[in-house]
């Protein structure tokens, strides 16, 4: 498996461009449910309590295996927003080294502005996915 075209930064820094040249908030939270719709089908075998999330107000799905020396994230969500987020963060952490994902600080997800726009709940749970994130790229490492 090889790496993805654009590092982390450079991918995080896409994101930061387009929220900046989306001024709207409601233009925003289209483009989040644009990327949603852009995951890839998640197996319908692997919609099991025991791929679900804790800490997510909506049902959340997440499979995660090393290909290689890069580790692989699937997810789904029954929520478009939440679809959304899942979308932004696996363009960020999926395909990468558990290095890469331990080295990466989720501070750029304040600085696009998502915490003062997501619920209570919604936002507790893009955190809580983040960890998953890290406690898979820790066991991996």
């Amino acid at each position: 498996m090889s790496a993805p075209e654009k590092s982390i930064e450079e991918t995080i820094q896409d994101f930061k461009d387009a929220f900046l040249f989306l001024e709207e908030w409601t233009d925003r939270y289209g483009y989040l449910i644009d990327l949603g719709r852009k995951l890839p089908d998640f197996p319908e075998a692997a919609k099991v309590d025991e791929n679900l999330m804790e800490g997510c107000q909506s049902q959340v799905w997440l499979l995660s295996h090393m290909e290689g020396d890069r580790l692989r994230f699937q997810a789904a969500s029954d929520a478009l927003i939440v679809s959304g987020l899942i979308g932004l963060l696996l363009a960020v952490y999926d395909n990468r080294t558990p290095a890469e994902i331990l080295d990466t600080d989720p501070a750029f997800l304040q600085e696009l502005g998502l915490n003062q726009h997501l619920s209570p709940s919604r936002s507790n749970g893009l955190y809580s996915f983040v960890k998953h994130i890290n406690a898979a790229a820790s066991r991996a490492s």
